[in-house]
């Protein structure tokens, strides 16, 4: 049986978020940053007079950040809701195959941040792990 996957482009890689995860895609507001908070979170927007903080998932890839994006989707984990700021949110798309290793060239953060790979109509695409980008790149050793 095969799953459904909001797709996703980030940094020119298509990757894939299960749709069951996905509450729903925003339109980009205003951001207001929020002091001290960590560099991979952007700040706070509002969905229907509910506050969501903000992940630029570039940054928490180990990546410059770009331009805000038009739309971002919504996803809840422990009980609050995220808005990913991701380069482009594309399609829903059923997969071809269950999910299978990332490839090693994919760089760490990408292996963090992965849950493995799928096959989809519009070819390969990495499975995200939405925790892992919203815990944000792994500290840099001193």
């Amino acid at each position: 049986m095969s799953t459904l996957y909001v797709m996703i482009e980030i940094d020119g890689r298509l990757a894939a978020i299960d749709a069951a995860d996905v509450q729903s895609v925003i339109e980009v507001g205003s951001i207001y940053p929020v002091p001290r908070a960590p560099g991979h979170i952007a700040g706070l927007t509002a969905m229907r007079s509910q506050s969501l903080t903000v992940i630029d998932c570039r940054k928490a890839l180990g990546l410059p950040s770009q331009t805000v994006p038009e739309r971002a989707p919504v996803v809840r984990v422990a009980d609050h809701s995220y808005a990913l700021m991701v380069d482009r949110v594309d399609d829903v798309l059923e997969s071809r195959s269950e999910p299978a290793a990332v490839p090693g060239n994919f760089g760490a953060d990408w292996q963090r941040a992965g849950r493995g790979m799928i096959e989809t109509d519009r070819g390969p695409a990495l499975l995200v792990n939405v925790e892992a980008l919203i815990a944000g790149p792994r500290a840099k050793a001193a």
